[in-house]
């Protein structure tokens, strides 16, 4: 999954601050400018003031834009979605099942993309297994209207029936078949949670809460 922020790198901010900096420091030398430079030099301190916003509180501690590249996680969110990132949320709370969630990727994952997102489907202490196609969680089948094609019966990484150990989480994508998830990699450090998906905010058509 693809951060919709281009400025991953701190130098990146770095250079575009000191852009923003450098414009200001510009346009307050031109004298010629004496009417219009005052609404200009507001227009750039906004600027500098939103980027500050942006990078030191909102995209840390708030909330973040991502961009959906697979189907993985089909059909509750497509190829090609924008969606809103709750950052703080786990700060205040713990995950639930049903939650969709952002996470760094295992190591065990063997990928490029180092953010992934899925569903959780097991909290520590739930036993998880499979029969017929079908989620079990703590013997009881789970329903699972949002799914797309039957629960994989082979789980290289939680060999069923799975306990979830102390400080994990089991997550799965909702594209069964076709997902790089934890029924493959096993179980995910609760440290490894970013965030929780809220609304697909792009294209207009799929605007809504993610559930």
């Amino acid at each position: 999954m693809q951060d919709m922020l281009a400025f991953q790198n701190p130098w990146h901010m770095l250079a575009l601050l000191g852009a923003i900096v450098a414009v200001r420091a510009g346009v307050s030398r031109m004298r010629f400018l004496d009417r219009t430079r005052a609404a200009i030099l507001e227009f750039v301190d906004s600027g500098l003031v939103a980027v500050l916003l942006v990078f030191f509180i909102l995209r840390p501690f708030v909330v973040q834009a991502f961009y959906i590249p697979s189907g993985s996680m089909e059909p509750t969110l497509q190829c090609g979605d924008r969606i809103l990132v709750s950052k703080y949320i786990y700060y205040l709370g713990e995950p639930q099942v049903g939650d969709i969630v952002v996470f760094e990727a295992p190591p065990e994952a063997s990928i490029e993309e180092k953010d992934f997102i899925k569903r959780v489907v097991g909290m520590p202490g739930d036993i998880l297994e499979v029969h017929n196609g079908r989620l079990y969680r703590n013997r009881e089948p789970v329903d699972e209207p949002y799914i797309r094609g039957p629960v994989p019966s082979y789980w290289p990484g939680l060999p069923p029936p799975y306990k979830v150990p102390p400080g994990y989480v089991v997550v799965f994508g909702d594209n069964r078949g076709n997902s790089n998830d934890g029924h493959k990699w096993g179980p995910l450090s609760r440290v490894n949670l970013m965030g929780k998906a809220l609304v697909i905010f792009w294209p207009p058509h799929r605007i809504g809460l993610v559930k």
